[in-house]
């Protein structure tokens, strides 16, 4: 299916995360589009592949903190 719905408990166990941190990402926006179906939070396969592509770097260097400018 190419927009199956997983529970978070589900995308907690597949990412190795905690339900904690998953609920705080939805409250900060870090984590994946999610869907609410009355109480049930639920996240679409699709924004699932989305957002860890976003996640992807190809260099520790992109979390380094910004040069400010000045000197000589």
């Amino acid at each position: 299916m190419d927009n199956e719905l997983w529970t978070a408990a589900q995308l907690a166990e597949r990412l190795r995360l905690s339900l904690s941190t998953l609920a705080r990402w939805r409250v900060t926006g870090e984590g994946p589009a999610f869907v609410k179906v009355g109480r049930k939070v639920l996240y679409r396969s699709t924004d699932i592949t989305d957002w860890l592509l976003a996640q992807r770097h190809r260099s520790t260097a992109s979390f380094s903190a910004p040069r400010t400018g000045g000197g000589s």
